[in-house]
Order: structure tokens, then C-alpha cells, then sequence
């Protein structure tokens, strides 16, 4: 029996896993995609359909802006980069997940 590859994120998951992709540098909506799903060994599948709502969720916050550019393959693509507030919001969401992570293995691993 093989792995699940439809496991789900956490709610808010997806908004810190792009704010730690895009501390990198700029990166297109697919870009984001892909690097999410090579750091993952392929257990994170991020569809269009999380991945840009979540994008524009981000912008209305002020935690990243975007810029029009050319993506690799001469297309024209929206380029994601992180805002100073971005940073802060990135360092916060960073430090509540790791409590959370921890509580939750406190929780599985108790006797």
C-alpha cells in the first residue's frame, strides 16, 4: 500500500508555507507550487485553486506584493516577493506552529 499523496495542511498552513518559500526571493504562483511539492518529496501538491486565493490573501494582508514579469519560459507571470511585514508575520506564524507541533507531540506521545 502506498503513501497518500492527498494529505491535507493544517488551516493557515498553505499562508506560511508560501510566506518560507518566498523568505528565497521572488517566485512565480507555479514556481511556489513546485518548490513546495521538491521540498515535500512530492507529499505537498498545492492546486491552483489553494494556491492563489491564499496568494491574494496574502497581498490584502500587505505580507507580500507581486509584479508582473517573465517567467522562465517567456511567459508573461505574476512574481511574488516578500514585504518587510511579511518577515514579521513569517517569524510569528514560524514560532505558533512550532508550539502547536510540539503540544500536538506531547499529546501523541504521552503515556
Amino acid at each position: 500500500m502506498g503513501r497518500d499523496p492527498s494529505l491535507e495542511l493544517l488551516p493557515g498552513t498553505l499562508d506560511l508555507l508560501i510566506l518560507k518559500a518566498l523568505a528565497r526571493g521572488a517566485m512565480h504562483g507555479y514556481g511556489i507550487a513546485q518548490h513546495l511539492k521538491t521540498r515535500s518529496e512530492d507529499v505537498l501538491q498545492v492546486g491552483e485553486s489553494s494556491l492563489y486565493p491564499a496568494l491574494q490573501r496574502l497581498l490584502l494582508e500587505g505580507w507580500v506584493k507581486a509584479v508582473w514579469g517573465a517567467s522562465e519560459n517567456n511567459r508573461r507571470a505574476r512574481f511574488y516577493t516578500l514585504t518587510a511585514a511579511g518577515r514579521r508575520q513569517l517569524s510569528r506564524e514560524r514560532d505558533q506552529f512550532d508550539r502547536l507541533m510540539l503540544a500536538i507531540h506531547k499529546v501523541l506521545n504521552a503515556t
